[in-house]
C-alpha cells in the first residue's frame, strides 16, 4: 500500500459504521498510527471487531437510533476527542446534512464537500454536470417529473420500456420498470410511495430501460488542489434485484478505445464538479457498445478491494490523507493496473430459499489458507451472532490472478475452503456462477445471475 509517513492531522478517528467496513477502516487506522473509536449500537457492542477497542454505544439496535442518529454520532466523536469521522458506506455516508453537521462542529468528514455531495445526491443535477463534462447519458426526462401525466408523456417520447427512478434513490428502492403506457400511473404511485418512505423525497425521474446491459464503474481519487486520477474500471454486472454480487477488474467487455475515452472523460468530470476524496462513477454499457452515465457515488464502494488488489493502493488511507489536506502523492502515470481481480460478497442468506435472511450464531468460521493472491475482508469469527437488524454481508472474498481465469480459479478454491457453520450463506450460488460456462466466457448481463436459477 502507500507506506508513506504517518498522517499528522488526525490522531483519533471515529468510525460511524459497523461490521465489515468498520473493521476494514480500523485496519488502515492501525497501520497509520491513528486510534480508531467505534460508534456501535446495542446489538454490536460485543462484536469481535470492537473487543479490546475504544467504542461508544450510540443507541438501540434500530439504525434510526444509532447508525443514522447524526447528532449522536457527532457528539460521540467530539466527546471521545476524535478529530475526524469516517462514514464507510450506507447509513450516513452520502448524507450532505451529516457532512455539514460534522463541518459545523469542527470534525473532519472523510468524504467530499457537502455541496458536492448534495449535487450528486440529486440525480438530475448530477447528470447535467456529467453531460457538460462530455459523458454520454441514458435518454429520458430532463429533470424530475411533475406528475404521472408528465411521466407518461416522456415515456411515450422516449420509447418503452422505461425505468422510473427516485431522485434521491439507491439500492433499487423507488425504482419501477414500465413497459406500456397503461402501467405508468400505478408504477409512478408505487415508486413515489417507496421513495418517500426510504428517502423522505418522492420526486422521480425517468430513463430508457437498457435491457441486456453491463454495469461498469470507474474508481476515482481527487484531492483539494484539483488533482484527479482514475484507478481503472470494474465490471459489476452480476446482480440480483439491482444488488451487486460479483465485481471484477478490468471489464473485459470494453474495447480499449471505449475504456480510454471514458476513463479520461470521468477524470475531467470529477475535476469539473470539484470532487474531493474517493468516488465512483457508474455506467451502463448499452447494446450499441456505448457507456452511458448513471450516477456518481460519493463514498467508498463495497467492492473497493478489487481496485486495491490491482493497484496496491489503500483507498481508505488515500481518503484519510486527502481529508487531512494532503495532496495526491501520485500522478496518472504512476498508477499500474496489474492482472485481474475479482470479488464476491458472501451474505447470510439462503439462496435455495429465495435468498431468505439467515441471521444467527456462526458456530464455526474458517476462511481457509490464503496467500497474497487471496484476501478475505470480514468482521466475523466463530461464535459471532449475525444480527437481524442490518445488511446481511458477512465477508468479501477477493482473488487476484495474472488473467481472469486464474483469478476465478483462485476465488473458487478459496470459497470451497471456507467454513461457516450455523447459518446459511450465498457461497453455493457463487460457486455455481464461477463454474458456469456463460460466466467463464463473459456472456451475461444484468438481467440474470449466470449459472443460477433464482
Amino acid at each position: 500500500m502507500l507506506g508513506c509517513a504517518p498522517v499528522k492531522r488526525f490522531r483519533r478517528l471515529f468510525i460511524a459504521n459497523r461490521g465489515e467496513v468498520a473493521a476494514r477502516i480500523a485496519r488502515t487506522c492501525d497501520s497509520l498510527g491513528i486510534t480508531p473509536v467505534f460508534g456501535v449500537s446495542e446489538a454490536d457492542r460485543h462484536a469481535p471487531y470492537v473487543r479490546g477497542r475504544e467504542s461508544v454505544v450510540l443507541g438501540p439496535s434500530r439504525s434510526s437510533e444509532s447508525y443514522l442518529a447524526a447528532e449522536r454520532i457527532v457528539q460521540a466523536a467530539i466527546q471521545s476527542q476524535c478529530s475526524a469521522i469516517h462514514p464507510g458506506w450506507g447509513f450516513l455516508a452520502e448524507n450532505p446534512l451529516f457532512a455539514s453537521l460534522c463541518e459545523a462542529h469542527g470534525v473532519t468528514f472523510i468524504g467530499p464537500p457537502p455541496a458536492v455531495m448534495q449535487r450528486l445526491g440529486r440525480k438530475t443535477p448530477a447528470k447535467r454536470s456529467m453531460a457538460a463534462a462530455g459523458l454520454k447519458l441514458i435518454p429520458g426526462s430532463d429533470g424530475v417529473l411533475r406528475d404521472a401525466d408528465e411521466a407518461r408523456q416522456v415515456a411515450e417520447a422516449t420509447g418503452f420500456p422505461v425505468l422510473l427512478k427516485a431522485e434521491s434513490g439507491g439500492g433499487g428502492r423507488g425504482m419501477r420498470v414500465v413497459r406500456a403506457a397503461e402501467e405508468v400511473k400505478a408504477a409512478y404511485d408505487s415508486a413515489q410511495a417507496e421513495s418517500l418512505a426510504a428517502f423522505a423525497d418522492g420526486r422521480l425521474y425517468l430513463e430508457k430501460l437498457i435491457e441486456g446491459g453491463r454495469h461498469i464503474e470507474i474508481q476515482l481519487l481527487a484531492d483539494n488542489y484539483g488533482n484527479v486520477v482514475h484507478l481503472g474500471e470494474r465490471d459489476c454486472s452480476v446482480q440480483r434485484k439491482h444488488q451487486k454480487l460479483i465485481e471484477e477488474s478490468p471489464a473485459l467487455v470494453l474495447s480499449d478505445a471505449e475504456r480510454e475515452q471514458t476513463l479520461a472523460a470521468a477524470v475531467r468530470a470529477t475535476r469539473a464538479i470539484g470532487y474531493v476524496g474517493a468516488g465512483t462513477m457508474e455506467f451502463l454499457l448499452d447494446e450499441g457498445g456505448e457507456l452511458r452515465f448513471m450516477e456518481m457515488n460519493a463514498r467508498l464502494q463495497v467492492e473497493h478491494p478489487v481496485t486495491e488488489m490491482r493497484t496496491g493502493i489503500d483507498l481508505v488511507e488515500a481518503q484519510i490523507r486527502v481529508a487531512a489536506g494532503e495532496p495526491l502523492w501520485l500522478s496518472q502515470d504512476d498508477i499500474a493496473l496489474r492482472g485481474h481481480a475479482i470479488e464476491c460478497r458472501i451474505n447470510a442468506e439462503d439462496p435455495s430459499n429465495g435468498f431468505a435472511p439467515s441471521p444467527g450464531v456462526v458456530e464455526q468460521w474458517e476462511v481457509g489458507s490464503a496467500d497474497e493472491s487471496v484476501r478475505v475482508d470480514t468482521h466475523v469469527e466463530s461464535g459471532y451472532e449475525v444480527p437481524p437488524h442490518y445488511d446481511s454481508l458477512v465477508c468479501k472474498v477477493i482473488a487476484w490472478g495474472k488473467d481472469r481465469d486464474a483469478a476465478c480459479d483462485r476465488l473458487a478454491e478459496a470459497l470451497q475452503n471456507m467454513r461457516c457453520d450455523g447459518i446459511s450463506t450465498t457461497i453455493p450460488m457463487h460457486l455455481a456462477v464461477l463454474s458456469s460456462k456463460d460466466f467463464r466466457e463473459n456472456r451475461y448481463d444484468t438481467r440474470a445471475v449466470p449459472g443460477w436459477e433464482s
